[in-house]
C-alpha cells in the first residue's frame, strides 16, 4: 500500500474499534447533530461493521422500454474502475423502494477494486450470496427479488448525493465523506472533520472504559460519575 492507502486503512481501523452512539455523541457536540442516517438502514448481519470514504452511486426512478443508459461508464460498467481500496459503496435508490438497487455481482466487482463494502438506501438482492462473501459487510434497508433494470438507472457516480436522514429528512453526503455503520446505525462523518472526531471518539472511549470497569468492581454509580465527570 502507499502512505494514503495506509492512512486511510489506519483511520478505517481505528474507526472500526468505537462504536456508532460514542461517534454521533462525538458529532452532537461538534455541532455536526444530523450525520446519522435513516434507522431502517441496518446491516444484513448484526456483527457486520464498515468504515471507509464514501464512493456514491445515485439512482433514478426511471422506466424506460429499451432500458438504455445515458452513460457509457454505466452501459459498460467501467465505473468499477473507479473504486479504490477501502471506499464504501455508497447508493441512493432516487426513491425507488420495491427493487433491489445492489447485489452479489456488483459486490464481487467492488469488491475486487478494492471496496470494502456497501450502504444502500434502498434495496439489495441476493441476500443468502452476500452472506457467503468474505469481509463483505452490506448495510441496506430490505432484501428483495425484484431486478432494478428498467425500474431505475445509474444517473451519477461521485457526485454530492443525498441519503434520508434520522434527525433530520436528508443528510448531504460527498465522495470522500467518512461512512461509518455498525449494528445500530449509520454515520456520514466529512471529511475534514474526521481527525478530530475520532480522536475526540477515543478520548472519551478511554474515560467510558474506566468507569465501565469501577462500576463492574463494585463502584458506587453516583461516586464513580461524579469523579469522572461523566455527564
Amino acid at each position: 500500500m502507499n502512505h494514503a492507502e495506509t492512512r486511510l486503512a489506519d483511520t478505517a481501523e481505528r474507526l472500526k474499534l468505537l462504536y456508532t452512539p460514542a461517534v454521533h455523541d462525538i458529532l452532537d457536540e461538534l455541532g455536526l447533530p444530523n450525520q446519522c442516517l435513516e434507522l431502517g438502514i441496518k446491516p444484513l448481519e448484526p456483527s457486520m461493521k464498515l468504515a471507509g470514504p464514501a464512493f456514491t452511486i445515485a439512482c433514478a426512478a426511471d422506466v424506460r422500454v429499451d432500458w438504455e443508459y445515458d452513460n457509457d461508464e454505466v452501459t459498460r460498467r467501467t465505473f468499477f474502475r473507479r473504486m479504490y481500496r477501502g471506499c464504501v459503496i455508497l447508493v441512493s435508490s432516487g426513491g425507488e423502494n420495491r427493487a433491489g438497487h445492489w447485489g452479489e455481482l456488483t459486490s464481487l466487482s467492488a469488491q475486487s477494486h478494492g471496496a470494502a463494502g456497501v450502504v444502500v438506501d434502498g434495496g439489495v438482492r441476493d441476500g443468502a450470496l452476500l452472506l457467503q462473501m468474505d469481509d463483505w459487510p452490506v448495510f441496506t434497508r430490505y432484501l428483495s427479488p425484484i431486478e432494478s433494470r428498467g425500474r431505475t438507472r445509474i444517473r451519477a457516480i461521485e457526485e454530492p448525493i443525498a441519503i434520508a436522514g434520522a434527525l433530520t429528512a436528508q443528510v448531504r453526503v460527498n465522495p470522500g465523506d467518512w461512512i461509518f455503520g455498525d449494528m445500530d446505525g449509520v454515520l456520514a462523518i466529512p471529511a475534514g472533520r474526521v481527525e478530530e472526531v475520532l480522536r475526540r471518539a477515543e478520548e472519551v472511549g478511554g474515560l467510558e472504559d474506566r468507569v465501565r470497569e469501577e462500576i463492574r468492581n463494585g463502584g458506587d454509580v453516583t461516586e464513580v460519575f461524579e469523579r469522572h465527570g461523566w455527564p
